[in-house]
């Protein structure tokens, strides 16, 4: 007999597996949803800081072609003796501005914890008040009162101290300038502190009681340590708002104290924004961008080294 041939069955195709499956749905649909921040700063923020950083390298007055220089504007900048006076004083007020803010921001915020303070909700709103103030006009306002004849002099002169030169006293402008900026920022601050206060368990502090431990030491040993992701966060901020000092010495001083004769206020902002828009020089302009670019990432990473070791001594204290 005629063996019967065995039926092999055909090999089965591999079924393709579909290219929008169930996750990279997932995923195209979360990054439609987060695209327009992406979109937004590619255009009004990556954008710019790579065209400025190009722009550094050339000659160019925003009307003519673009002629290229190389690193002249770089020493243009550095070699310029206004330079160096509005980065000096661009440090000063910021010294001046926010070390006494956050010290007392911090008091305020824990004035504002206290839990015998029956109006705590009333002071957040005020203290926090200045900081959606408009900027020109509380410059406006507080240009009356340093002024010559101001509110400020007259106190002064009432007590028989002698009038300031508060607009244009080469420490005048900077204690006018750093109050400014003091006022506006340090209810923000304060409400920044008050979260982190806020966030520290009560029993804490009721251990710490038990154990015979009074406010100072609660203060130093409990308060301080654990606030201190906030006290990076606030002193990062509030360091890199300084740098970028503007719309008061601009106001106050009219165009920032850029003249030969009004010095006493000018920054690094002010110093870019005339070289700009006042001389045409857009390439040092530019390049005093990157180099005030470098000087905000190199103090941001100071403020996180500081911190940090203070925060490890601190720990290892208590």
């Amino acid at each position: 007999m005629p063996e019967l041939a065995t039926a092999h069955p055909e090999p089965s195709t591999p079924r393709r597996k579909p290219f929008l499956t169930e996750t990279r749905r997932s995923r195209i649909t979360a990054y439609t949803f987060i695209s327009p921040f992406f979109i937004l700063f590619s255009i009004f923020g990556l954008y710019p800081i790579l065209f400025t950083i190009y722009l550094s390298f050339f000659k160019w007055d925003a009307l003519g072609p673009m002629k290229y220089v190389g690193l002249k504007n770089y020493r243009l900048v550095t070699e310029d003796p206004t330079f160096w006076i509005s980065f000096s004083n661009t440090l000063i007020m910021a010294i001046m501005g926010t070390l006494p803010q956050l010290i007392v921001a911090l008091l305020v915020a824990i004035m504002l914890n206290s839990a015998l303070n029956r109006f705590k909700n009333t002071f957040r709103v005020l203290y926090f008040m200045p900081n959606i103030t408009s900027i020109v006009a509380v410059t406006l306002v507080f240009s009356t009162m340093f002024g010559n004849n101001g509110m400020i002099n007259w106190i002064m002169n009432n007590f028989g101290l002698e009038s300031v030169p508060f607009n244009s006293g080469w420490w005048g402008v900077k204690i006018a300038i750093s109050t400014m900026v003091m006022w506006r920022w340090m209810g923000y601050n304060a409400i920044i502190f008050l979260s982190g206060l806020q966030s520290i368990p009560n029993d804490i502090y009721e251990a710490a009681k038990i154990d015979g431990a009074n406010r100072t030491q609660q203060l130093l040993h409990i308060t301080l340590p654990m606030l201190r992701p906030f006290i990076l966060f606030v002193t990062l901020v509030s360091t890199i708002g300084s740098l970028q000092l503007f719309t008061e010495p601009y106001v106050f001083l009219g165009q920032g104290g850029t003249g030969s004769t009004r010095q006493e206020g000018i920054t690094m902002v002010t110093y870019l924004y005339n070289e700009a828009f006042s001389n045409g020089f857009f390439g040092t302009a530019a390049a005093t961008a990157v180099l005030l670019f470098i000087a905000t990432i190199l103090f941001s990473v100071l403020n996180m080294a500081l911190s940090s070791r203070m925060g490890g001594d601190t720990g290892g204290g208590a």
